[in-house]
């Protein structure tokens, strides 16, 4: 980060903004302390999904959406999944289930170690990005990269590779690994957990900045499990819906600065989805060894510190790790990997949890089993606004501090987020006015 300062206009700009996936801006204008305007202005050109989905057949839906993200594939896969197969009224056995929770398992473990380990410790620990953290920290960068590649190998059993994987399909997999498969894995997921319970240790000897906010957390809830696949939609505001009234509480509004939607709750405003609302949410349904260890280094909720956001990634890889563990040492294969889906014209819609938050996913079938339309909202999109307004009650306190720092502590907020934005179609150049 090399931030040129023009002293005739107080202009800061910076070319990129590190270590988040996709292309976009930044532009804060101040006046004295006074925050005038905020924009996170994701610039990448519309991706388009929604419209390569119409006339397709139901089964393409998995492997076309699956490349969307290739970090978080298993999520677009999973919500396109569980919306059709509401539209076709499919209900899968209790093994094809469970397989499915340790696949999304798999992308928790890469997608939230890539994260805490590479992107948002450079942040707290003061290097520029990882490669420089590593010259001094090689044991952390070393450990973040086993726990990614471990996650990235459970993706690839399960799906066939580890990027945009090929197995999973409505009505459950084409093929369903063996015990002996899974089981192989257990050494590996065993180290994992240590792992991450050390890395929630780490954590707990971070500083991190006095700032808090009155969020909305939404995410899902289930009675039973700490929420991947199934469950309501709810939030600590009172919604508790099912994903079918999604779009009758959550709208996505166009704003001229950006090429992705920014999603709202209807007469409410920016809520915030992700770790830090599911942990808030669901605390009580972690597995006990990722709440004694939340105790045993003080965190607790309600936590509405979103720089601690690095904190619920760590209890969530603790779950993921824990979670794979219990579905691989129970596990006995299904009698088929599938059940055959007949097509019929329907409407479906279901929500998952991806790493980054809920990810919604709604289509409308011709009775042919072809796609009539569909709509897809990623977590980032609903994360946007909510950004755009922790940055404008953070930055009056930042007024006073030199440009470089500012810009960091700004790049650092929306980092909190680990947005995605190309899913979100996408983050970079910072720019700062001043009068």
């Amino acid at each position: 980060m090399n931030p040129t300062v023009s002293k005739a206009t107080r202009t800061i700009k910076v070319d990129y903004l590190a270590r988040v996936e996709g292309e976009g801006a930044l532009y804060i204008r101040l006046r004295g302390d006074r925050v005038e305007d905020v924009k996170l202005k994701i610039f990448e050109p519309p991706r388009l999904f929604e419209a390569f989905l119409r006339g397709r057949h139901f089964m393409e839906a998995p492997d076309i959406t699956a490349r969307i993200c290739g970090i978080c594939p298993v999520a677009y896969q999973m919500s396109a999944i569980h919306a059709i197969e509401r539209a076709l009224g499919v209900t899968v056995p209790g093994a094809i289930r469970e397989l499915r929770r340790l696949f999304y398992c798999g992308e928790w473990i890469e997608s939230h170690a890539l994260h805490v380990f590479l992107l948002h410790a450079p942040d707290f620990l003061g290097y520029e990005d990882a490669i420089e953290m590593a010259r001094e920290h090689r044991g952390l960068v070393e450990l973040g990269l086993r726990l990614k590649k471990i996650g990235n190998h459970l993706v690839a059993v399960m799906g066939g590779r580890e990027i945009h994987p090929v197995s999973a399909c409505v009505g459950g997999f084409y093929r369903a690994p063996t015990r002996h498969e899974l089981l192989a894995l257990k050494p590996d997921l065993e180290w994992a957990l240590e792992a991450s319970l050390q890395t929630l240790r780490w954590t707990a000897t971070l500083e991190y900045p006095a700032f808090e906010q009155d969020y909305e957390f939404v995410c899902l809830r289930h009675p039973d499990e700490y929420p991947l696949n199934e469950g309501r939609l709810v939030s600590n505001c009172g919604l508790d819906i099912d994903a079918s009234e999604f779009e009758d509480h959550i709208i996505e509004q166009h704003v001229k600065h950006s090429n992705a939607l920014q999603a709202v709750l209807r007469q409410r405003g920016s809520y915030m989805v992700g770790p830090l609302a599911r942990v808030n949410l669901n605390f009580d349904l972690l597995p006990e060894p990722a709440r004694q260890a939340a105790a045993e280094c003080g965190f607790s909720v309600p936590c509405r510190n979103p720089f601690r956001s690095i904190q619920a990634r760590a209890l969530e890889l603790i779950f993921a790790c824990h979670e794979a563990l219990r579905i691989v040492e129970a596990y006995e294969p299904p009698a088929e990997p599938r059940v055959l889906a007949t097509p019929r014209e329907g409407r479906g819609a279901a929500i998952t949890e991806a790493p980054r938050g809920i990810l919604y996913h709604r289509y409308s079938l011709a009775a042919d089993g072809r796609i009539v339309a569909a709509r897809i909202v990623p977590p980032t999109s609903q994360n946007q606004r909510r950004i755009e307004d922790d940055l404008r009650a953070l930055l009056p306190s930042l007024a006073a501090e030199p440009p470089e720092r500012l810009t960091w502590r700004c790049e650092q907020a929306v980092r909190n987020y680990d947005p995605c934005i190309s899913c979100a179609t996408h983050f970079l150049r910072v720019q700062i006015e001043r009068d």
